[in-house]
């Protein structure tokens, strides 16, 4: 099992600490080794504060610590936190990529395609669109994309239903590179 982190595709994996040895032994590559019962990072990227931008982050960490003090409130299920954390990531994912279906762009073969640029220009922040030139080109991305693209057009998941929501929510001026890339299409 100690040999899947050597894998590129992204895990979040459990070892006993008595695997530590081995593990320094493999080729892994962009892994993080945290140390749970110490509470501290053993190998970083030492690119981890500066990647994500700091309102995101923040935005997650409170979230989490929400759920950690319903984790340490002894009457509370487990079903509960894990709604908890699932709602935080799918948030989180919503408010970066969330505006995604605005820019699937039907092609000759009935199609969809994502107009990359656009969508990252779209966003106004700067720190944002700095984290979307990278994340864009993780694998992650690029299934999740290519899944979309594929889907037929009106089959929503849970994640297209917050997307949707969230995207309800945004004031007209939250939306303006949005709002001109729409306005352009029609031009054109």
């Amino acid at each position: 099992m100690i040999d899947i982190v050597c894998s590129p595709t992204p895990f979040l994996i459990g070892l006993l600490s008595s695997s530590l040895p081995r593990l320094k032994e493999l080729p892994v590559e962009e892994v993080l080794v945290v140390d749970l019962v110490n509470n501290r990072f053993l190998r970083q990227m030492e690119d981890e504060d500066s990647i994500l931008p700091r309102k995101l982050q923040a935005a997650l960490e409170h979230i989490l610590e929400q759920r950690n003090e319903l984790a340490s409130d002894k009457e509370e299920e487990t079903s509960p936190l894990n709604e908890v954390v699932s709602e935080a990531f799918v948030r989180f994912f919503v408010e970066i990529v969330g505006h995604y279906s605005l820019f699937l762009i039907p092609t000759e073969r009935e199609e969809r395609t994502l107009q990359r640029e656009a969508f990252r220009k779209s966003v106004s922040s700067k720190s944002l669109r700095r984290f979307l030139e990278v994340f864009m080109e993780t694998q992650m991305f690029g299934g999740f994309i290519q899944e979309r693209e594929l889907r037929k057009q009106g089959v929503r998941g849970l994640f297209e239903v917050r997307a949707q929501e969230y995207l309800e929510t945004l004031p007209s001026g939250e939306q303006s590179g949005v709002n001109r890339f729409l306005k352009g299409l029609g031009k054109e």
